[in-house]
């Protein structure tokens, strides 16, 4: 049963990887790049050691709980990236098709591009679209240097070039971070140990500041609240 827990296989793997890492350090000593690389990828699984100060570390409650959700929403993420670079990809496909020999024609007959020639082969494939998508729409670089020059020539080009602005960032991009939210809090509700968990942190707090406050009233400090004291409290003391 104890296998079973994560925190014990990441314990686990950490002593692994570092009995693994030694025993690569005092057999291969000869310069393989092959065996250095393993050995550094080794010795960032030591990184999961914070993992164990996050879970015992109350002061780090809120950081274990970013952690948390970062894990908890690692599936979703990845098919939200896979699914962004999909859309993205048919927006790319559709620059290739119709913008690109525009682009070309605009730089061949009016010299607009030549001093970018980045901006003359940006639609020239589709992974290159795909990049010119990313660093304009998603990274918000530039969008108007290669958009503005043609949309003005050829209004009609409007309907890629504002269509994938719209398409990404307010339908995926709003559609990624509403299914993370939703993910995590699909998550949180099945949590039932964090739950408890925070209904105890809770309650300690209560308990605290109700200590803070019998403290106040009791004015003659006998450790005991009369009625008189109580009632006295309940109109001078502001949290009471």
């Amino acid at each position: 049963q104890t296998l079973k827990e994560v925190a014990t296989q990441v314990d686990i793997l950490i002593i692994g990887c570092g009995l693994a890492e030694k025993a690569l350090s005092l057999f291969w000593v000869q310069q393989d790049n092959a065996i250095t690389s393993l050995v550094r990828v080794l010795r960032l699984v030591r990184i999961f050691r914070i993992t164990r100060l996050l879970q015992r570390t109350k002061a780090l409650r809120e950081l274990s709980k970013l952690v948390s959700m970062m894990a908890t929403c690692l599936k979703a993420l990845v098919w939200s990236f896979i699914f962004c670079f999909v859309i993205m990809t048919v927006w790319a496909m559709l620059m290739v098709e119709f913008v690109h020999p525009l682009i070309q024609e605009l730089n061949d007959k009016h010299g607009t591009f030549e001093g970018c020639p980045q901006c003359t082969r940006a639609t020239s494939s589709v992974m290159s679209a795909n990049l010119l998508l990313f660093k304009t729409v998603i990274a918000g670089d530039s969008w108007g240097e290669i958009a503005v020059p043609v949309i003005e020539r050829y209004p009609m080009t409007a309907i890629v070039f504002m269509g994938s602005l719209l398409t990404l960032v307010f339908g995926v991009l709003n559609l990624i971070v509403a299914v993370v939210v939703d993910t995590f809090a699909e998550y949180r509700q099945r949590d039932v140990i964090h739950l408890a968990e925070d209904l105890e942190v809770d309650l300690a707090n209560d308990q605290k500041i109700l200590q803070r406050m019998f403290e106040r009233i009791d004015e003659d400090g006998s450790g005991l609240v009369s009625y008189e004291e109580l009632v006295e409290g309940a109109r001078k003391d502001p949290e009471f």
